[in-house]
């Protein structure tokens, strides 16, 4: 019997590498891969066009598109986590000293104000140094993926022919986040940021989640085995990952580095599912409503396909 292909776009981390060579394959079907250079232009497809049978996606993208009806649905599988304080970028040369002196300032989004590190890097300043969020004119150097979506009127675009960080050194943004800054005048702005959202953890904080994994509602009508056996896929590429990290890897990644750092706190550092990630999603929600890029509050049962939302691994 010959199992069907599913057109995937999906990033080749050292947790995916598996999957991407084909040591661990699916039971039920086989991944058609497209490989996406840059995998935000694949979020874009998948939003708009339904490029792709199953894709990953940004979470707070995808949760705006689920919003609007977009017709996929995500698997509990997160193949993209970070920290997210040293997002928040300043000019050394300018009057900003804190978090609390953007207020009633311009702090510049790197392209949409539903991107993920935005999300994130605007929940640690108001929930961690207290800022009020909406005194901020947010100016984005992008548009949305999901073109339906309007937001909040203190979100404006940054114009043509701008970059974030001319914008910056020249003294019309205060701050900006999720840029890829080249000048030494730029700087994050909250002190030691690399170790920052690690030391949160220790004290019971969150362990950001950037990404997940999306797939067209046709299929998963049609084959109710495709969203564990996605799920069960995932997990055993990730486990491979994962006794290589405990062994030791040999001149590991930065990203080696924190997963290494994470799971001596966590014990797993890319935990799949709902219950080990239940805080994460539930201020994930929570942060989407409050910074306007949610109208209300989505369910977790309607969120993620049915078949996965007992899962764990």
């Amino acid at each position: 019997m010959t199992i069907p292909a599913y057109k995937t776009a999906l990033v080749t981390y050292p947790h995916t590498q598996a999957l991407k060579d084909g040591t661990v394959a699916p039971r039920t079907f086989r991944f058609e891969f497209e490989e996406v250079p840059v995998i935000v232009k694949a979020f874009r497809r998948m939003v708009r066009g339904l490029d792709f049978d199953i894709s990953e996606m940004a979470i707070t993208t995808y949760l705006t598109a689920k919003s609007y009806g977009k017709r996929f649905t995500a698997i509990p599988v997160f193949p993209m986590r970070a920290f997210h304080h040293g997002a928040i970028l300043y000019n050394v040369n300018s009057d900003i000293r804190s978090p609390k002196d953007l207020e009633g300032r311009k702090v510049g989004v790197n392209r949409g104000y539903t991107v993920t590190t935005g999300l994130w890097a605007r929940s640690i300043l108001q929930h961690e140094y207290g800022v009020d969020l909406s005194t901020i004119t947010w100016v984005l150097s992008g548009d949305e993926h999901v073109s339906e979506f309007q937001p909040p009127s203190n979100v404006v675009s940054a114009g043509e022919g701008r970059t974030l960080e001319e914008m910056l050194l020249s003294g019309e943004l205060a701050a900006a986040n999720g840029i890829q800054a080249t000048s030494p005048e730029i700087k994050p702005l909250l002190p030691n940021a690399k170790a920052a959202g690690l030391e949160r953890l220790r004290e019971g904080g969150l362990y950001p989640i950037n990404h997940t994994v999306v797939v067209r509602d046709d299929l998963l009508a049609e084959h109710p085995d495709l969203a564990p056996d996605l799920f069960d896929a995932f997990v055993r590429a990730k486990q491979i990952y994962v006794d290589r990290l405990k062994a030791g890897i040999a001149e590991p990644s930065p990203a080696d580095q924190t997963f290494a750092a994470v799971m001596q706190v966590t014990g797993d550092p890319l935990p799949y599912g709902i219950a080990p990630n239940r805080r994460e999603l539930d201020a994930i929600i929570q942060y989407s409503v409050e910074q306007g890029i949610l109208r209300a509050p989505l369910g977790i049962e309607d969120v993620f396909a049915k078949g996965t939302l007992d899962l764990a691994g």
